[in-house]
């Protein structure tokens, strides 16, 4: 008998993978489920963007093997896109990497520095796949908390107050998934400080900074962050392109150099048409983006009207692709995700995937449209056929 190995006895199924299995069997069954759980864009990528994916497919060599690093004008394109949208500097040649989707990178940073036995400070509640990276490197995962109290950022006092010696890196998410919260720049200058410290490498992913948010946050805004901190990047939920699988790192050289070693042995490069519609995407304007936000405003507002009648509280302040809603019924976050699948057809995500931090809270996506936005409202509405 062939066993696997002992890293997978520690590591689950991501949930959205084993959950939407469920989703699909229900349809089948028959059940017009309505998926308010994944923030996968619904929308269309920009129109120049495909055509100049089609075009880029007719190019000489666009088949082959292509460079590790990226095509030369993608990097440019990243670095422009920071240096438009965030005020921040990046060098090309050295401070920049494109990757295949920033889920990719957790995993390559987490491989570039990590060994085994030593410890990752992980959010509660925070993105699922920097437990899982963790645990899959046989590191040790140490949680920190996130509350609504201090607004769902760390607490630097309480962090210090652990046993730090083996720490090698922290994960940070902003702007927050799954909360929506706007980065705090005096927090997160304090956290940089600690970093410093205590030689602890920084990670700041940060995927939903263009959605629906007046002031465009990068880690690298903030003093002596280059120092002690990688950012991760996305086209994903910017530019409604998932599929592509698109993100990039951005750091000092050093440390993107050692992520590129193990990506060097990982992939053999991103498939030219894709970096070359990736390119087009990061020069649009300015425009594009309100565009899109209008349009989830609009959603998020249904989403709003949604949670009302739930009775469930939300932060009108926050930002992203989700809205983030506390439970004010006795119900966990699990009774009131099943009840709306099982009763009312519609699939929303329950906090605790996230960290037992968010028992009480359930994630809307605004990946869906408004008028199926209209049906999930009068399903709610409607009382239970008896």
């Amino acid at each position: 008998m062939i066993s696997v190995s002992n890293r997978l006895q520690e590591t689950k199924e991501y949930y959205f993978s084993k959950k939407l299995r469920e989703v699909a069997q229900l349809k089948k069954q028959g059940k017009p489920i309505i998926n308010l759980g994944i923030g996968s864009p619904d929308l269309a990528p920009p129109k120049e963007v495909v055509e100049e994916l089609m075009k880029a497919t007719q190019a000489p060599g666009a088949y082959q093997y292509q460079a590790y690093k990226g095509l030369d004008e993608l990097r440019e394109a990243m670095c422009n896109f920071y240096q438009t949208h965030y005020k921040v500097d990046v060098n090309q040649a050295e401070q920049v990497l494109p990757l295949m989707g920033s889920k990719e990178g957790i995993a390559l940073i987490s491989m570039a520095f990590l060994n085994e036995g030593d410890e990752v400070l992980v959010p509660n509640p925070g993105y699922p796949t920097y437990q899982a990276a963790t645990k899959l490197l046989n590191a040790k995962l140490i949680s920190y908390d996130l509350t609504e109290e201090n607004a769902w950022h760390p607490e630097v006092e309480a962090i210090q107050n652990m046993d730090l010696s083996r720490v090698k890196l922290m994960w940070i998410n902003y702007p927050n998934m799954p909360t929506g919260e706007t980065a705090n720049k005096e927090k997160l200058q304090e956290l940089i400080r600690f970093a410093k410290a205590n030689s602890i490498l920084l990670v700041n992913d940060n995927p939903y900074s263009m959605v629906l948010t007046d002031e465009k946050f990068s880690i690298f805004q903030l003093e002596g962050a280059h120092e002690v901190c990688l950012e991760l990047n996305s086209l994903s939920k910017s530019f409604n392109l998932a599929g592509f699988r698109v993100g990039f790192l951005v750091g000092n050289s050093d440390f993107i150099s050692a992520v590129l070693k193990v990506k060097s042995n990982m992939d053999s490069g991103m498939f030219f048409p894709i970096q070359k519609a990736a390119t087009k995407a990061l020069n649009l304007d300015i425009s594009w983006f309100a565009r899109q936000n209008d349009i989830y405003k609009n959603r998020r507002a249904l989403i709003w009207d949604i949670c009302d009648s739930l009775d469930l509280t939300v932060n009108k302040n926050a930002v992203g692709l989700f809205v983030w809603a506390k439970i004010n019924a006795s119900l966990s976050a699990e009774e009131l995700a099943d009840e709306l699948l099982y009763d009312k057809n519609i699939f929303v995500t329950p906090g605790t995937v996230f960290g037992d931090n968010g028992g009480n809270y359930v994630r809307f996506s605004l990946c869906v449209s408004e008028d199926e936005l209209e049906v999930c409202k009068k399903r709610i509405l409607k009382p239970k056929a008896v």
